[in-house]
């Protein structure tokens, strides 16, 4: 078994989507002066690696706590134009961004979940489209490009009631 590890980072400094906040990680207690080390992290819940769910772009949508577990992870593959979409596994985008034409597939075909690298951002149109369709989508997946072709995917989301998206600590398994 081989696990790869698909997340950024999170840092003060990361890159965020243009015009949000900036995410800061700082130490506010140390081991010295207060016999612990704690850091305290302020970020949107879609920095970095992360998942969205239906109430991020759909009024009255589902939250994460509509969600089981099982929702955010199973078996995947990458993405190639003649692969057949199926309800049972997700699918990762590696090599290219969604278009409409993706996009419509995807939403007859309705995968477990969808993820893109993080490489490439989701346009809002899409985005909207597929949360409208309840397809559960990760954005900013690192290291795409040593997943093989199948495999099972694992990103679970911080329990934030009532959340429209979160950080994940995203992986992939390789049997």
């Amino acid at each position: 078994m081989r696990i790869i590890d698909l997340s950024l980072p999170i840092y003060s400094g990361m890159p965020v989507y243009p015009g949000d906040l900036e995410a800061s990680v700082n130490l506010i207690q140390t081991l010295r002066k207060d016999g612990w080390n704690m850091h305290r992290i302020e970020m949107n819940a879609h920095d970095g690696t992360h998942v969205n769910v239906q109430i991020h772009g759909v009024e009255n949508g589902k939250s994460l706590d509509d969600y089981p577990l099982e929702r955010f992870c199973g078996p995947a593959r990458i993405y190639n134009p003649l692969i057949q979409m199926n309800k049972d596994e997700g699918i990762i985008f590696r090599d290219q961004n969604l278009d409409k034409e993706i996009a419509k597939r995807i939403k007859t075909a309705k995968p477990r979940f969808v993820g893109l690298s993080s490489k490439f951002e989701f346009d809002v149109d899409i985005e909207k489209d597929l949360l409208n369709e309840d397809i559960i989508l990760f954005e900013r997946i690192a290291n795409t490009e040593h997943l093989p072709e199948t495999f099972y995917f694992y990103a679970m989301p911080l329990k934030i009631k009532e959340g429209d998206g979160s950080p994940v600590r995203a992986f992939a398994v390789v049997v």
